[in-house]
């Protein structure tokens, strides 16, 4: 194969041999409800407690919420336009590779492809199974861990169509059981004296070092608001799906986040949840009572479910990828009959599987956050980047109030990857030194290519 597939130009687009996989295959709507399902996880319930302890008001809060949504909503605008000018799939690897040059978006495509998506499985398989050991005793959470990484994958294995079945199905009942929460903390809960409207000092709580350390932990809740962009080349028409998708479902999480945690703080008094991780199964008995705690458990494990799915889902994708530039990685591109890349879904599948076995997944995400968020850092740069050195790339979709979108996104971000280097000075250089310790694979790959 010929050096142009390594992307050493940045005007360079895929290679021309590249065929995008079942484009018609998804749409708009499950394009949104895999992003929809990549973002809600287990963060949402889980963070507010140790939000209140320094930011003990209602509106501030929400504030936090909103603030959060509104940032991912700009980053997802921003990788809209990046997505609808490069309509392949692979994320960052594909807008770095297209906006900086082969080398740099191999090195995104290293992390996601390794570890940057087996670790955050490995972990919502793990909490998947000690909810489920609550909602039904006995059960070990280790082996349902793992029957849910390989039952998942399995089905996506078979094809897209299978996967996007399972996944629509998973995460619209998910949907369903959180506004069905929220409504029942709205109409049957208990209710705590808390006021969501602005009062004296609020204003001050906003422009608080808590608050600014508070949004960093709902960013991370709101991290997924990207999954559409790793399956760009399967999506139909995606000049107008991937725009629309990724506002949908941006908007959507915002509203369910603002929602349950409006109930939380309605229903539950705020020194019960200060400084606790399990949120949701506090607020649950004071709900529900009794068995509150079952329910939110499974509600949290069906979340955890459609979760789990996403990432099977769109990880493989940057394996798949890459393996269609790179001859070295060329098994990873093979697909199913059904059009999934089995062997990039397998692999994930055994990676996840070595993370559970060695219970390292949680020191591996300290130490590819900087990393991941670096990434997207220059994903969205990107797109300040060509509208200066390609303006008259051919963009479906531009921004809406440019430049104000990538530049907040920016902004945020870069005070997360300051927070990061003070907080994990030591896992945010391990990170990085991962990063560039695939500058020597891509070598590799790039001499085996000549």
């Amino acid at each position: 194969m010929a050096a142009e597939m390594k992307f050493t130009d940045p005007a360079t687009r895929a290679p021309e041999n590249y065929q995008p996989v079942a484009r018609l295959s998804i749409s708009m709507q499950t394009a949104a409800m895999l992003a929809v399902a990549d973002m809600i996880g287990i963060g949402v319930f889980t963070s507010l407690g140790f939000q209140v302890k320094d930011l003990p008001s209602g509106f501030a809060i929400l504030a936090l919420w909103v603030v959060g949504g509104v940032v991912a909503l700009c980053g997802a605008l921003s990788y809209a336009e990046l997505a609808t000018a490069f309509p392949r799939s692979g994320g960052e690897y594909n807008f770095l590779s297209r906006t900086y040059g082969g080398a740099t978006g191999f090195l995104a495509g290293w992390i996601s492809a390794t570890v940057g998506f087996a670790a955050p499985v490995a972990l919502a398989a793990m909490a998947f199974g000690q909810y489920f050991a609550g909602v039904v005793p006995g059960a070990p959470p280790l082996l349902m861990a793992l029957l849910l990484v390989w039952g998942v994958a399995l089905v996506h294995a078979r094809g897209i169509e299978h996967g996007s079945r399972f996944h629509d199905i998973s995460t619209l009942l998910k949907v369903a059981l959180i506004v069905g929460f929220i409504l029942a903390g709205l109409f049957f809960g208990p209710r705590q004296p808390v006021s969501f409207w602005p009062a004296p000092g609020d204003l001050g709580r906003i422009a608080s070092a808590p608050f600014a350390i508070g949004l960093v932990f709902v960013m991370y809740s709101y991290s997924g608001w990207n999954a559409v962009t790793y399956i760009a080349g399967e999506v139909g028409d995606p000049a107008r799906s991937l725009p629309r998708s990724v506002i949908i479902a941006t908007v959507t999480v915002a509203l369910l986040y603002v929602g349950l945690n409006a109930v939380f703080l309605l229903t539950t008094p705020m020194a019960q949840l200060a400084g606790q991780l399990d949120v949701g199964l506090i607020v649950g008995r004071e709900i529900f009572g009794a068995n509150g705690g079952r329910i939110a458990g499974a509600l949290i494990c069906l979340g955890l479910v459609s979760a789990v799915s996403a990432m099977t889902w769109i990880g493989p994708r940057v394996t798949m990828v890459m393996g269609e530039d790179l001859p070295l990685l060329r098994r990873f591109a093979q697909k199913s009959a059904g059009g999934a890349p089995q062997t990039a879904i397998i692999f994930q599948a055994v990676m996840a599987t070595l993370l559970l076995a060695t219970q390292s997944f949680e020191s591996v995400l300290d130490f590819i956050q900087f990393s991941l968020t670096f990434c997207s850092f220059l994903a969205v740069a990107g797109v300040l980047v060509l509208r200066w050195t390609q303006p008259d790339l051919p963009r479906p979709y531009r921004v809406w109030a440019y430049p104000l979108p990538p530049l907040i996104f920016l902004a945020v971000t870069a005070f997360m990857m300051i927070y990061l280097i003070r907080e994990r000075p030591l896992q945010s250089l391990a990170g990085l030194g991962m990063m560039l310790a695939g500058l020597a694979v891509f070598r590799f790959a790039s001499r085996s290519d000549g």
